[in-house]
């Protein structure tokens, strides 16, 4: 199996796990537990941050969920209009999901640092959202593809996340706040950067010839 193969089987496995994640909100009573714990108690008893926090987690799960498959050549191939459904329950979900976010952040555990790092994530996650449709209704393929790219990678802070910060807690001792507050930009900063590197590969080759590329 090579590098990148074993790298997108690593990215769909972990999408539908952290994907499915939200479930255990409305199995398990988590006010008290993981993420929720650091949130004072009149944020948690206030219904409006807690229904925009559940609506967060939910459609940003689904679209975590189904997100990948939307880069996979052979489902596109094979069924246009699924591909076309799906991309719109993806991107009604980002929208959702990113807006919610946004008023999440304001209240983000950690102060100013965190809530600027967490809204920045929600304001590009949504104008990327938008691009992607946008330029698939002008039917902009190339430039549809980019922006679902950056998307999904904004997307994929949610692992991200999940994977950076019980290691910063480490590596702080136990300390959650400053752990927290660099997560909140090292969860999808990166992740942009490799998007872009992605792009950039895939305007190269686009500019090759077709009768070059296939030498």
């Amino acid at each position: 199996m090579n590098l990148k193969r074993f790298s997108s089987k690593i990215i769909v496995i972990t999408s539908i796990l952290i994907g499915l994640y939200p479930l255990i909100y409305y199995i398990v009573d988590m006010r008290n537990q993981g993420l929720l714990q650091s949130k004072p108690r009149e944020l948690i008893d206030n219904n409006i941050w807690y229904a925009l926090f559940y609506v967060h987690i939910t459609f940003g799960g689904a679209a975590l969920l189904i997100g990948w498959s939307q880069f996979n050549t052979a489902f596109r191939n094979r069924s246009v209009k699924t591909h076309r459904l799906v991309g719109k329950i993806y991107i009604v979900s980002v929208l959702l999901s990113s807006l919610a976010g946004l008023f999440v952040a304001f209240f983000a555990t950690g102060g100013l640092i965190t809530a600027i790092g967490f809204g920045s994530l929600a304001v590009l996650w949504f104008v990327s959202a938008l691009k992607a449709y946008t330029s698939i209704r002008k039917k902009d393929f190339i430039a549809h593809e980019y922006w679902a790219i950056r998307n999904y990678a904004l997307t994929f802070a949610a692992v991200m996340l999940r994977i950076y910060l019980p290691l910063l807690i480490m590596m702080f001792h136990g300390d959650f706040l400053p752990a927290y507050r660099i997560v909140a930009w090292l969860c999808w900063i990166p992740n942009l950067i490799v998007a872009e590197l992605i792009i950039y590969n895939k305007s190269k080759i686009s500019t090759i010839p077709m009768d070059v590329r296939h030498l």
